[in-house]
C-alpha cells in the first residue's frame, strides 16, 4: 500500500481531475490512500511548521517506510525510483508513505523520522502540483516494474 500524506487541500478542478486519473490508473497495481491535513496560515514560518508537524505526526506510522519529499533529498531518475519502490515492497515488506510539506516545507523533526529523503528537482513546485507529479512517477514506476509500455 502507498500512502501520500500531504499538507493542504487541492482546490483547482484541473488538478483534482489529474489526481483522480492517476488514482484510477494506480488501482490496478496497489492500494493508495491520500491523507490531507490543513495547512496553517501564519506569518511566522516556524509557528506554521510546528503546527503542521503536530498534525503530520498523527498520521506517520513508524512501521511504514516513510519518504519525505525535500529539495535537499536524493534525486533519482524514473528507473531508480521504480527500483526503490520495488525494493521497499520486497526487502522492507512495508507500506510506503510519501510526505509532502506545505508552502513552508517540512519541520526538521519530520525529516528526521523519515527512512529516505527524496528530491524531484532543485526547483520549487507548488505542493498541489507536486502531488500530481508524484502520482505520475509512482504510476510510471509500476509500468516500468511490470514491463508495460508507457510514453517516454
Amino acid at each position: 500500500m502507498i500512502k501520500i500524506l500531504c499538507v493542504g487541500k487541492i482546490k483547482e478542478k484541473f488538478l483534482k481531475d489529474a489526481i483522480n486519473e492517476y488514482i484510477k490508473r494506480l488501482s490496478k497495481y496497489t492500494k493508495l490512500e491520500i491523507i490531507e491535513i490543513p495547512d496553517e496560515a501564519t506569518d511566522n514560518s516556524n509557528i506554521t511548521l510546528d503546527k503542521e508537524k503536530e498534525k503530520l505526526l498523527k498520521h506517520i506510522n513508524p512501521k511504514d517506510y516513510n519518504i519525505v519529499l525535500d529539495i535537499e533529498g536524493k534525486m533519482l531518475d524514473s528507473l531508480d525510483f521504480a527500483h526503490k519502490i520495488n525494493s521497499i515492497f520486497t526487502n522492507e515488506n512495508s507500506n510506503i508513505t510519501f510526505i509532502i510539506g506545505g508552502s513552508c516545507g517540512l519541520h526538521q523533526e519530520i525529516k528526521k523520522l523519515a527512512n529516505y529523503s527524496l528530491s524531484f528537482s532543485k526547483l520549487t513546485f507548488p505542493h498541489q502540483l507536486f502531488r500530481v507529479l508524484l502520482l505520475e512517477q509512482i504510476y510510471r514506476s509500476f509500468k516500468i516494474l511490470n514491463n508495460e509500455t508507457y510514453h517516454k
